[in-house]
């Protein structure tokens, strides 16, 4: 009987536990997604509405702020801008990125350990501190006002966190599963594409989200290399909506709505994999 007890009271102890934890994770959600929810709601408000009620409901919804910050003011050609940059250096930082991180993994040679300290290094050594003799090459090279010269940027930024990350997952892929697909014909490209690659798609999905946010969201190369109006991405296109003695908030809180998309878009959609990605080795 005793015994009885105190495993329902043990029982007891651990549902409040499990009870408290869920209110905790409740607020601490609700603390990260209303700002989220404020900003979608102010962009439907007017300016005056802001500051008189910035935390109520629109009078009137004012959904013509969106056709005015996609058409007028050429938020649709910063978007996709912003779309294009980020898919091509993705692509490539995924590329070349696996294929680093394949190389130094799965092979052994001499200067395996010298070539992944060289691709660590870029994660210590930041790209602004050297913007100086970086705007003098994309200048010499005569890159100025041209996406590639961002895109280049970017892949250069997104190697070194692609290789660490993808490396330390490929290095626990079992050497027997190679050695099956050398039996069965494959040459190097072949076992990096069919057997590799489809194994890592979690790393892939978590490697995505860190690089592909920071170069969405990236406000200082663009600024500094892009001159056009027409070929500025989003975070340049949104400093547009300050002037210099009124910002006008609505359209403001409109296009901060539209920027959000399809980063949140992408992160539904590969959630799966990024917590996966994110767990990995957690468990034994």
């Amino acid at each position: 009987m005793i015994i009885d007890f105190r495993y329902q009271e043990g029982k007891w102890i651990h549902n409040i536990f499990l009870a408290f934890v869920h209110v905790l994770m409740a607020v601490y959600v609700i603390l990260i997604f209303y700002p989220l929810f404020n900003m979608v709601i102010s962009s439907i408000k007017t300016t005056r509405e802001i500051f008189q009620s910035p935390f109520g409901f629109p009078e009137e919804i004012k959904i013509e702020n969106y056709k005015i910050v996609w058409v007028d003011r050429g938020f649709g050609i910063y978007f996709g801008n912003s779309l294009f940059v980020t898919v091509f250096a993705m692509f490539f930082v995924i590329l070349f990125g696996s294929m680093a991180s394949y190389g130094v993994s799965r092979y052994k040679y001499k200067l395996r350990t010298g070539v992944y300290m060289f691709f660590l290094s870029g994660i210590m050594l930041p790209l602004k501190v050297a913007i100086i003799p970086l705007f003098l090459i994309v200048k010499n090279l005569g890159l100025m006002d041209k996406h590639i010269s961002i895109i280049l940027i970017f892949i250069a930024m997104g190697l070194p966190s692609t290789v660490f990350i993808l490396s330390g997952f490929m290095k626990t892929i079992p050497m027997d599963l190679e050695y099956a697909g050398r039996i069965d014909g494959c040459n190097d490209w072949m076992l990096y594409r069919r057997i590799v690659m489809p194994i890592t798609q979690s790393a892939v999905a978590l490697v995505t989200i860190y690089n592909a946010v920071p170069i969405w969201n990236d406000f200082f190369f663009p600024l500094v290399f892009i001159q056009s109006n027409r070929l500025k991405t989003l975070p340049v296109g949104l400093s547009t909506f300050f002037g210099q003695f009124s910002t006008n908030w609505s359209l403001l809180f409109t296009g901060l709505s539209i920027a959000i998309l399809p980063m949140l878009v992408l992160y539904i959609f590969m959630s799966k994999y990024f917590i996966r990605g994110m767990t990995a080795g957690a468990i034994k």
